[in-house]
């Protein structure tokens, strides 16, 4: 069983033994059917994964790896709020008529700051320091903006990434508001570990820890079955995530940079409904 399997199967058990649900409270997320979307969750969970020793993907289910990496390099690298510039169709129903998500996620990240320095985005300066001033504590980025949250389909759920070099290991937190268990977690799991990998890369560094930080992670009712019954499965080990190691400009890695070897899972015969 792959290391995020056995973190994943330990959340989900302590949401489902532990947590608090809404049910019979007012709730905002409803289903496409009009029904107020409940959950069970627990608040403040934190779980870590040593890069260096395995790759957190889940095999309890697939991860449909390749689409998480599309979307990351649509925020980060492109910094784009257009739908168009992603290969999935995951942000299609929070797209307006201009084709935006409005100012959120990619578009944050792309704005312009005055530094000493110069001018830079928030990677850019991230990038800036890893190879500048790697002892830094100020190396992070930060996408929920206050001053421009009416302007946004949705408000971030990964917000804000935090760097830090310990020797010469990169180490990184992502801070999550928000977290659905079935749809979401090893999706943003694997996410910001391939983020951590190609940060690590291009500043000359190896990997060590990324920590997940969630604020209210939560299973949706309607999601409870199947979730149940991942748990009643005995996961794979983990594959072998190898990162094109020739690239050395952040901008340079596309999502064939990254490959799996020996990557197997589990079928999920589950059909997901959306909370929206």
């Amino acid at each position: 069983m792959s290391y995020a399997d056995e973190v994943y199967k330990a959340t989900c058990r302590k949401i489902l033994e532990e947590g608090f649900s809404d049910e019979g409270l007012d709730v905002r997320p409803h289903w496409a059917d009009g029904t107020p979307a409940h959950t069970i969750k627990t608040f403040g969970v934190v779980n870590r994964y040593d890069l260096s020793r395995e790759f957190p993907i889940m095999t309890l289910r697939r991860t449909y790896w390749k689409s998480a990496v599309d979307e990351l390099l649509w925020i980060w690298q492109k910094k784009s709020n257009r739908i168009a510039d992603l290969g999935s169709h995951v942000w299609d129903e929070w797209a307006g008529e201009d084709g935006t998500i409005g100012k959120a996620y990619g578009y944050q990240l792309g704005i312009k700051h005055h530094y000493k320095e110069g001018d830079f985005d928030q990677v850019d300066r991230a990038l800036f320091d890893l190879k500048h001033n790697p002892a830094s504590r100020r190396i992070l980025t930060n996408i929920y903006n206050f001053e421009d949250l009416h302007e946004m389909n949705l408000y971030p759920c990964a917000y804000s990434m935090t760097f830090n070099v310990t020797g010469n290991k990169l180490n990184a937190i992502l801070n999550q508001r928000s977290q659905d268990m079935l749809t979401a977690n090893n999706w943003n799991v694997v996410q910001y570990a391939v983020l951590t990998h190609m940060m690590a890369q291009v500043s000359g560094l190896q990997v060590g820890e990324l920590v997940h930080v969630i604020a209210d992670c939560h299973i949706y009712d309607r999601h409870i079955p199947a979730v149940k019954a991942m748990l009643e499965l005995e996961g794979y080990d983990a594959p072998t995530f190898h990162v094109d190691e020739t690239v050395t400009d952040f901008y340079a890695f596309t999502k064939d940079s990254f490959s799996m070897e020996n990557y197997q899972y589990h079928p999920f015969d589950f059909e997901i409904p959306m909370a929206i």
